[in-house]
């Protein structure tokens, strides 16, 4: 996902990376050479470029691939621990040759299924060699362990639903044979309520305007701690691995060389013109062109400005294909069936795929809807973004895919789409969440869009007869269809849960309510409910997809 937010120009990488030195190093062109007498690929080496404060830096980077242009040579590379789309052709003048890295020589690996194979020097699956060579540590994951009391009849609850692993953030899942736990945590922790637990709200040091407490309610399923979006329990309860369940995550263990690297140069989009951050398997006859050029209405691609203007003669498409469910003012969203609109959708899936780096493209659109937000004018209706969702999702997803084209970034559309699929879960009756892992972009966005909200119904609680007012986290998932484990992760996110004379409380302080009218005041464009026209369908029929 993500999708939503403009990107910094310059990156972000934590401090203390080797290849992080100011100041141009002395060029040794002898000193780079490999015993072939060249650069060749797999090399790292630091690279010059300039940040998001417009400073050079010189991060450490490696050799993708090298082409040569009228006698010039080329160098695509990728700067380490950096996003990849950043990654960018450069010049020999840039590379710093005396620093150069080769790769070395890697032995034969056996693969899970215990057939010989061999595993790609790529940054993400090796230690920093910089890190071994200085002599320092890597750091070490904060382990804290949990005790659970679980009632021995728990076991025998008939027709309990089994023990699903969460979402959004590291979960334990109970285990009977064993009541310790180590989790690995990424923020100071706090005990977690109960789901149907209400909980009040108190004054903080003297200064919140509301605070919200527990009582002993159903047994939990799980317990959840920390706020990792993309961690998986393993099956013992310790957070293992990544999440990489859902419809579209892509297969990382398949990226090669050319799925690593951009492949189109520039997308012509009606009046913009957009640099793709990531690859997508356009034909492969239209990648050596200078710009890629899409009839912004039905997204289907032609080679040159010409083909491009012959097409618009004949395509009488002014908007999306599909029906319109929502119009306010100038924004309309259209609700795209995968298997009605199949050249649609998956023109989309090929747009989208420049800007999206953990999700695969899917040719069988069939089990898909897509909602295109678009903006009208005189001309028709333009596209902003969109999202996708599987019609009939196992693990409640209500979002697949989402983006926000980059024009459009950064003016409050990515959380206006985020908003329009609770809504639609609100109508559908269920409660959801965005498939994992999310791009940072989407994380991003998705924290805001959910602490918003959540904030929205705790300063709206009143209280009676001079009591605290409560809520249960069953409550505020019902209220705004966020899933259980993602309010309580979006609680935990901005430390809102204390332990308080047996209860659970939320306290907001007045710097957390200060800071939320603020950002309110910023957020212009809101979902109306009653703009909404959508009927769901009972996909489960499969006679009507």
């Amino acid at each position: 996902m993500a999708e939503v937010v403009s990107p910094v120009p310059g990156g972000r990488r934590e401090p203390g990376e080797v290849g992080r030195g100011r100041g141009p190093p002395v060029a040794d062109p002898g000193a780079a050479l490999s015993p072939q007498g060249e650069i060749i690929e797999g090399c790292r080496l630091p690279v010059l470029r300039r940040n998001q404060d417009n400073e050079d830096e010189w991060p450490l980077a490696e050799i993708l691939s090298v082409k040569d242009i009228s006698g010039r040579k080329l160098f695509y590379v990728h700067y380490i621990d950096f996003n990849k789309r950043l990654d960018e052709w450069v010049t020999h003048e840039r590379l710093d040759l005396k620093k150069i890295q080769f790769p070395k020589k890697e032995a034969k690996t056996p693969t899970k299924n215990g057939l010989p194979g061999s595993r790609p020097g790529s940054p993400e699956r090796e230690v920093p060699a910089s890190a071994q060579a200085s002599g320092k540590t890597l750091p070490i994951p904060v382990q804290i362990t949990l005790r659970f009391n679980l009632p021995k009849e728990r076991e025998a609850i008939p027709g309990g639903e089994p023990d699903q692993p969460l979402s959004s953030s590291s979960c334990l899942q109970p285990n009977h044979r064993s009541t310790k736990r180590k989790v690995e945590v990424v923020s100071p922790a706090t005990p977690v309520p109960s789901e149907t637990a209400p909980a009040s709200v108190f004054p903080q040091n003297g200064s919140a305007r509301r605070a919200v407490a527990a009582q002993p309610g159903r047994k939990r399923k799980s317990n959840c701690l920390g706020t990792d979006e993309d961690s998986q329990d393993s099956s013992d309860g310790i957070p293992s691995a990544p999440r990489m369940t859902g419809s579209l995550v892509s297969d990382r263990s398949h990226d090669d060389i050319v799925t690593r690297m951009k492949n189109i140069e520039c997308i012509e989009l009606g009046r913009h013109r957009l640099k793709p951050w990531y690859f997508s398997p356009y034909p492969q006859e239209l990648t050596t062109l200078p710009v890629l050029y899409l009839c912004e209405f039905c997204l289907k691609y032609g080679r040159s400005l010409k083909c491009l203007q012959r097409h618009l003669t004949k395509c009488d498409l002014r908007h999306p294909p599909g029906n319109e469910i929502y119009r306010k003012g100038t924004i309309s969203f259209f609700e795209i069936d995968g298997r009605k609109n199949k050249s649609y959708s998956q023109n989309l899936c090929l747009l989208a795929k420049c800007f999206l780096d953990h999700k695969t493209l899917y040719y069988d659109t069939d089990p898909f809807l897509f909602y295109v937000m678009t903006e009208y004018d005189s001309k028709g209706f333009h596209i902003v973004g969109y999202f996708s969702k599987e019609k009939e999702s196992t693990e409640d997803y209500n979002v697949a895919c989402i983006l926000t084209l980059p024009p459009y970034q950064r003016r409050g559309y990515g959380k206006l789409l985020i908003e329009f699929s609770y809504e639609l879960s609100k109508v559908e009756g269920k409660t959801g969440t965005p498939e994992k892992p999310l791009s940072d972009l989407g994380l991003l966005s998705y924290r805001s869009y959910w602490s918003q909200t959540i904030l929205e119904i705790l300063m709206g609680l009143k209280s009676e007869s001079g009591e605290r007012p409560q809520i249960t986290i069953n409550e505020i998932s019902e209220i705004t269809s966020i899933k259980k484990e993602d309010v309580i992760s979006t609680l935990q996110y901005l430390n809102l849960i204390n332990y308080y004379k047996g209860q659970y409380i939320l306290t907001l302080s007045e710097d957390i309510v200060d800071g939320h009218e603020r950002a309110m005041l910023k957020r212009l464009l809101r979902i109306d409910s009653k703009c909404l026209h959508f009927t769901p369908k009972d996909w489960s029929k499969r006679g009507k997809w």
